[in-house]
């Protein structure tokens, strides 16, 4: 009888205290000491979130929901980190150990890029090497179009502009955004932004948006001096707020769960910009573990490895 299918799903982490934050930074500048008063801010932003992140926890919900629609006889599902426990590596060595001979790997995560996605699919084959073993993986790259995504985030655009009374919402404009990367990577071809653009596309006609209704920005860049994608989320809003858009959702498609990125980037510091200029802003909750989101990801489950089955 043939072993189940692995199914390794990935975050990129997050610290479990304050105490682990050092620890956590330096996991993430591949060991480069982290300026005492960067490690001071990150700490304070985390205290202001409750102390942790909660990606852990909002990932384990979403691993279990996946596993409860999957027979546990063609599949074992297991959840891995980029940048904390569950390291991605000692995850693999634990599917070898497990016997698992084939797997299907996805990043929560929808957008492709060589400097996200394909740095957990390195993590992978670091693993396989790490314990000297073998499993044969497929791949789920992106899913940045996948229907039930495009209509999950949708259904967030609504239940954002719910918040207005219905005479008034034709006046709210909706704002996407995502990560920010360095710009060098459209001279690498990535298709990150151009993904990324293209789910807020998708996402604005799903909800029945008009063209000068919705806009784009990036937001959460990086420290370094190289210049990345823009225009930043909070300059975004003041750029809308000179055009006397006075009401505004915020709806992170590049992020399926609720985290720093979204609890502090968002909800306190682009709220602090917003009430600052005197504009209203909203943000509906992050996917999380909506049930539309986990079928989605189910599904792309079950058309990746269809052809194991059919063996």
């Amino acid at each position: 009888m043939r072993k189940p299918i692995g199914v390794l799903i990935m975050a990129y982490g997050g610290p479990n205290s304050l105490a682990d934050i050092p620890g956590y930074l330096a996991d993430i500048r591949s060991g480069r000491p982290t300026p005492q008063r960067v490690v001071e801010e990150i700490t304070n932003n985390y205290r202001q979130i409750g102390g942790k992140s909660p990606l852990l926890e909002m990932s384990r919900r979403q691993v279990t929901a996946v596993a409860r629609q999957l027979d546990p006889g063609l599949y074992r599902c297991y959840l891995g980190m980029r940048h904390w426990a569950p390291w991605i590596e000692e995850v693999v060595g634990q599917m070898l150990d497990d016997g698992i001979t084939h797997a299907v790997s996805l990043v929560l995560a929808p957008h492709f890029s060589k400097l996200s996605v394909a740095k957990y699919q390195a993590k992978i084959a670091d693993g396989l090497n790490m314990y000297r073993g073998h499993i044969e993986f497929e791949h789920i790259a992106s899913y940045h179009d996948a229907p039930g995504l495009i209509q999950a985030f949708a259904n967030r655009v609504q239940e954002g502009l719910s918040r207005w009374p219905e005479s008034e919402r034709e006046q709210v404009h909706v704002v996407f955004s995502a990560h920010s990367l360095p710009v060098r990577i459209l001279k690498m071809g990535d298709p990150y932004d151009e993904q990324l653009k293209e789910t807020a596309r998708l996402v604005a006609a799903q909800a029945g948006l008009r063209k000068e209704q919705w806009s784009w920005s990036y937001q959460s860049a990086g420290r370094s001096p190289e210049p990345w994608l823009g225009p930043q989320l909070q300059e975004h809003i003041a750029a809308l707020a000179a055009k006397g858009i006075r009401n505004i959702v915020s709806v992170p498609v590049g992020f399926v769960s609720d985290h720093v990125e979204i609890l502090y980037d968002i909800d306190i510091q682009a709220q602090a910009v917003a009430q600052e200029l005197g504009v209203r802003l909203e943000r509906p909750s992050a996917l999380n573990d909506d049930p539309l989101f986990i079928d989605t990801l189910v599904s792309l489950i079950r058309q990746k490895t269809a052809h194991w089955l059919e063996e």
